[in-house]
């Protein structure tokens, strides 16, 4: 299970990654937004990144105009590891190195073609675990107010 969510920059880009997780038949649950008209991120992405914490999906994938400010908001909710990207690499090591649970895109960064690419990447690429697992419990840490 996928949690996706936008804001209206992020809308298309959205909406093309549920044609592609559509045609792969992998289920998601859509926490909108539902058009193109203007609204704020910050609800949404408190909604994807409980969802995801709260183990009802696997990650989440969410959109803005950058992806930034969308990153930011989900990053408050304790657990998340969201994470911008615009390329292929850094998708790939989002989820190898960081264990990235939220993949963040821009709509007004990215095209639709290239957000679908970076959907797949990010869907097939799991975490290498090792020496980055100290990382990830490193991040934890800070979270805790531990370190």
């Amino acid at each position: 299970m996928v949690a996706l969510g936008a804001d209206h920059g992020g809308y298309r880009l959205k909406e093309a990654i549920k044609k592609y997780l559509d045609e792969q038949k992998i289920p998601y649950e859509d926490f909108g937004t539902f058009s193109e008209e203007s609204v704020n991120y910050g609800p949404i992405a408190a909604k994807v990144g409980h969802y995801v914490v709260d183990g009802k999906a696997e990650c989440g994938i969410l959109c803005c105009g950058t992806g930034i400010g969308i990153s930011i908001a989900a990053n408050k909710v304790k657990g998340i590891r969201a994470a911008v990207v615009t390329n292929e690499f850094c998708t790939e090591m989002a989820r190898r190195h960081n264990d990235a649970n939220i993949l963040c895109m821009g709509g007004r960064v990215i095209d639709e073609e290239t957000a679908v690419r970076l959907t797949k990447i990010f869907l097939e690429t799991p975490f290498d675990g090792g020496r980055h697992a100290t990382r990830i419990a490193q991040i934890a840490q800070i979270e805790n107010g531990e370190l």
